[in-house]
């Protein structure tokens, strides 16, 4: 989960010079917030560590998390 997600998107959305989508807004968002985006990583490795073997919880990879986001805000800007 990242803090203040919607500014932080639009700050990156501001700050593309070529046309925007899921790959180049993902791309800028590790540029611009290497922090948020190394405690995402930590954050998903510390559950995966945590889970009890034999149980599985489908968690998508920060990856993964982060282009959905991505893709839902996008979406919300063009309606």
């Amino acid at each position: 989960m990242i803090i203040d997600q919607e500014e932080k998107f639009k700050l990156v959305f501001e700050n593309l010079k070529e046309r925007p989508n899921e790959i180049n807004m993902f791309a800028k968002f590790l540029d611009m917030f290497p922090s948020e985006w190394k405690q995402l990583k930590i954050n998903f490795s510390k559950f995966n560590r945590s889970k009890q073997f034999g149980r599985t919880i489908p968690l998508p990879k920060p990856e993964q998390s982060l282009k959905k986001e991505i893709r839902i805000w996008l979406k919300k800007q063009q309606l």
